[in-house]
């Protein structure tokens, strides 16, 4: 099953918590804005979840995962 990213860019603070636990699919750019790769390998729909539940504003929901 495909791995859906969705993120509210409007609450994203650019802390990258997500990237520390899925660095694969979240990175943050030189302008500390959120870069997510586009289609995640399904093996990493576990640390995909993890990331979003790490996101202190919630940002980030997912699904397929």
């Amino acid at each position: 099953m495909a791995v859906r990213i969705t993120v509210d860019y409007g609450l994203c603070d650019g802390l990258g918590q997500c990237a520390l636990v899925a660095p694969e699919v979240f990175a943050l750019d030189d302008d500390e804005q959120l870069v997510v790769a586009p289609d995640p390998a399904p093996e990493l729909a576990g640390k995909v979840a993890a990331a979003a539940r790490a996101c202190p504003v919630r940002a980030i929901s997912v699904e397929g995962a």
